[in-house]
């Protein structure tokens, strides 16, 4: 009940707040261009949100993950490494932990598109703006994005010099140093040159090895050319560099399995699981992050008195990744050199043409977009010099001390002594990415009176993508199938030794042991009568034929168990099971999408201070590939693979790539401004087909379709200036999603998630669901005080909250663990006539604790590991201005 009371009070205090005479506008007008136009944000029918530069140094937003801060509809994560982010609008996000996966949400900065979400806002040295624009953005946009765009912009050259110096320290031995120069080399060209490091200690502990984790050490290097030849012409060229050498990311034991035991037993340690926000952890290694980024685009725009004719071609390489990551979060040297190398290369090529103001009653644009993408991948994992006595361990345990590796190694033919689990064991995979997509795209503003506009686009997409994948798996246990032919040996073995099966339970007392049934026959239970009876070669033809029908008919039992699923416990510990590896006979390793996408809008200015517009969009995203360890041939392909003799000992099936997202939203919004303020509110019913889901299913990571996903709500803003020294801002969002189909989802053993009828086990039916991860309710509230300390000294003060509702953390992670954000930051500035200035700030001020993200542990069924927020920072930064 008190989550309802917060939002409608709030909401209430913001319309009381606003309930004055509308008879002026409010002074500070925002420019935005998400609509490719500069034009005011109260002018623009469009879902925005708009954070200004201002609002970015007071508040100390260093990167995209404070950015959530204050937009509440955005929601950023970064998980694994420090290169893994991925940003969520409206509840749709993907794009992380699988490079084969295209991000819903679209991020551009100055235009161009960043296909990895890695670029952090400390990187760029003065910003304008950053637009959040929700829902799908075809016939702005080149590059579709089906949930959303984050749009960065960043200061151009300026002709006077200008610039600044900056140093700051922090907590954690955090030291920070930023500097920004911009100057005219002639009277029709300026450039720039801005660059800063980061660097701090861990905030987290490995305990183990007493070393920091969750550091920082960063720097980045960005230079401009701006040249204007003449009024009409303008040239803008952009080089930046960035590098990340630092160790990521911390984990903490939510909830500890049956198998925590077994590694205390073989003299390991595990995480404190009552103490998930004590922020220390064990590991037999840290675990250094390497990333390198840079960039070059040149952005031209050329007047041609009816229209401006703008280009913008960008290269990027992304490379980088991490080595012998200990990915078992325990001290045992169980699942060890876990790694990643990759490299992005990432060519764009913008072409758009928009008509000027003119007498016209329309405006107009169309466009070209250009993408080509290459992505090369190398990782793996291997087994620790522990593995095999953890597996032998948990072996005696499943079977009530019955089976060990041993056994199962002597009961299996060609299974040699000694070498399941081994040191070393383990997959190499390496992945190619070939993507190359173009879009035409156009919109048309009609003004049929002068307070009514409509609005039409249209965006025709295609998209192709060649993919290459291969394994190395050397982990022989894992190929055997424990369904089949390996199982019915195993069981027969078992049964021809004792009359028991391995497994308690399964074997029928009408079924004795060899030793037992031999006397029956008349023969002596000696090793050579039973080589000889089993060779065929036994003298007696009674006793010859007896022997057989024993044989056969304990055959027929264990084939008949195997395939039960008798033996899925002993299944379930294959780690590294066979891959397939494409393009073959009967995958091609391509997809080809295309698409055609449309948006229809109203405007209407019922008077200068109240805008409302309704709106339909659609938007697509192309097919994701999965490249990860987890890429499995389609069920589908089976009999195919079969009988092209691709048949592989223990095959699995899965997902490949899963299709194309196509979005559909409906949108109802006013837009107002008033002396003293100004609200905006959104209404908005978005589905999207074909959602692309990834989700961590215990050693890597499984890629679905989603039938259809939906979020029905509302989102608001408002800012209020009860004096000029006073500023309030509130923000909004009311978020009802649902999984309305979602067959098939990847659910691992322990999961909170029930398993739909009729499937295997492993997969559940989430239809009806709430998805996890997105909160009903969602908050940000500001304050912003300025004041004069003396005539040359100025000061501001300035709080803000974060809330989002209590919800469940991951889909296939127990119901029971949640989030729930409360959180509070704070600064205090003052600045000198001279442009000295001093801030103090700090972040996570309450030290609310949370968890971003979780996952199954690897390898150790029924526990489950969890991101934990960062505990509060604060700092201070000075600055000179010249």
């Amino acid at each position: 009940m008190s989550k309802y009371t917060t939002l409608i009070g709030s909401t209430a205090i913001a319309m009381a707040m606003l309930a004055t005479p509308a008879y002026a506008q409010i002074e500070d007008e925002i420019i935005v261009t998400a609509t490719k136009r500069e034009t005011t944000l109260q002018d623009t029918p469009v879902a925005v949100t708009v954070t200004s530069a201002d609002v970015i140094e007071k508040a100390r937003i260093l990167d995209l993950k404070d950015l959530q801060s204050v937009v509440p509809t955005l929601r950023v994560s970064q998980l694994q490494n420090s290169a893994n982010t991925s940003l969520s609008i409206r509840g749709f996000a993907n794009g992380s932990n699988n490079l084969g996966i295209e991000p819903s949400v679209g991020l551009f900065i100055d235009g161009v598109y960043r296909s990895r979400a890695a670029a952090a806002i400390n990187d760029l040295p003065v910003l304008e703006r950053i637009e959040v624009l929700s829902g799908p953005q075809s016939t702005l946009f080149g590059k579709n994005a089906s949930a959303g765009v984050v749009s960065i912009s960043t200061a151009k050259p300026s002709y006077e010099t200008t610039g600044y110096i900056e140093a700051g320290y922090g907590n954690y031995n955090l030291m920070t140093a930023k500097g920004y120069v911009s100057t005219g080399i002639a009277d029709n060209a300026a450039v720039s040159l801005g660059g800063g490091f980061q660097t701090r200690d861990g905030y987290a502990e490995i305990t183990s090895l007493n070393e920091d984790i969750n550091d920082l050490g960063r720097f980045n290097l960005r230079g401009q050319v701006l040249v204007e030849p003449t009024d009409t012409i303008s040239w803008r060229v952009i080089a930046d560099y960035s590098e990340i050498d630092e160790s990521c990311c911390i984990v903490a034991t939510g909830i500890e399995g049956a198998t925590a035991p077994v590694v205390r037993l073989l003299g390991g340690e595990t995480n404190n699981v009552n103490d998930p926000f004590g922020y220390e952890t064990v590991l037999n290694r840290n675990t250094p992050n390497k990333y390198q980024d840079w960039g070059v685009s040149a952005q031209g725009d050329y007047d041609l008195d009816f229209a401006t004719l703008t280009s913008i071609t960008a290269f990027r390489k992304n490379e980088g990744g991490f080595d012998e990551s200990d990915s078992d979060f325990t001290t045992i040297r169980l699942l060890e050199n876990v790694y990643q190398d990759v490299e992005i290369n990432t060519f764009t090529q913008e072409l758009r043409l928009t008509s000027n103001p003119g007498d016209l009653p329309f405006d107009w644009m169309v466009g070209g977009y250009y993408f080509n993408e290459d992505i090369v991948q190398e990782s793996g994992a291997s087994y620790g010099p522990q593995a095999r006595p953890y597996v032998n361990t948990l072996l005696l345990g499943l079977t009530q001390g019955q089976v060990s590796l041993g056994s199962l190694e002597a009961a299996i033919p060609n299974l040699a002594p000694g070498s399941s689990y081994a040191d070393g064991q383990g997959s190499d995979e390496r992945f190619t990415q070939d993507n190359e997509a173009y879009s035409v795209f156009g919109t048309v503003d009609f003004s049929v009176t002068d307070r009514l506009t409509l609005t039409g686009g249209l965006n025709y997409t295609k998209d192709k993508k060649d993919v290459v994948g291969s394994a190395n798996i050397t982990d022989e246990f894992s190929s055997l199938d424990f369904l089949g032919a390996d199982g019915a040996a195993f069981v027969a073995a078992g049964v021809f030794v004792n009359g028991q099966d391995p497994i308690p339970g399964l074997v029928p007392n009408g079924i004795p042991s060899l030793a037992m049934f031999l006397p029956s026959i008349g023969v002596a239970p000696t090793p050579a009568n039973i080589q000889a009876l089993r060779s065929g070669t036994f003298a007696g033809a009674a006793q010859q034929a007896g022997f057989n029908q024993y044989a056969a008919g304990v055959g027929q039992f264990a084939a008949g168990a195997a395939a039960s699923g008798a033996l899925s416990d002993i299944a379930a510990i294959q780690f590294f099971t066979p891959f397939l590896g494409f393009p073959n006979a009967v995958e091609s390793g391509q997809t080809k999408d295309d698409d055609l996408t449309w948006t229809v809008k109203a405007a209407y200015e019922v008077n200068d201070n109240i805008n409302l517009f309704a709106s339909a969009a659609t938007g697509f995203k192309a097919s994701s590939w999965a490249l990860t360890r987890n890429s499995r041939p389609f069920a589908s392909s089976r009999a195919a693979i079969d009988s092209n003799g691709l048949t592989q000992s223990n095959p699995s099936f899965g997902t490949r790539f899963a299709g194309p997202e196509e979005t559909t939203v409906y949108e109802l919004g006013m837009k107002t401004r008033f002396e003293k303020g100004a609200f905006n509110i959104t209404a908005f019913d978005q589905t999207i087909e074909g959602f692309q889901s990834t989700i961590f299913a215990g050693t890597a990571f499984v890629l679905n379709n989603a039938g259809e996903q939906s979020v029905r709500g509302f989102e608001f803003d408002a800012t209020y200036k009860p004096v000029d020294a006073l500023t309030f801002n509130l923000g909004g969002a009311y978020l009802d999603a649902k999984y309305d189909e979602f067959l098939n989802a990847g659910v691992p053993e322990g999961s909170a998630i029930d398993l739909a009828d009729g499937t295997e086990d492993g997969v559940g039916d989430l239809s009806g669901e709430t998805p996890a991860g997105i909160p009903e309710f969602a908050l940000s509230l500001a304050a912003t005080y300025t004041f004069t300390v003396s005539d040359n000294v100025e000061g501001f003060l300035r709080a803000d909250y974060q809330w989002e509702d209590e919800v469940t953390i991951v889909d296939n992670l127990p119901a029971n663990v949640t989030r729930e954000v409360n959180t509070i930051n704070a600064a205090l500035g003052f600045e000198w006539d001279s442009g000295m200035s001093v801030q103090a700030w700090v972040r996570n001020l309450n030290n609310d604790e949370y968890f971003g993200s979780g996952f199954p542990t690897p390898a150790q069924a029924g526990s489950f590991s969890y991101y934990p927020n960062q505990p509060r920072t604060y700092g201070v930064v000075l600055r000179k201005e010249f």
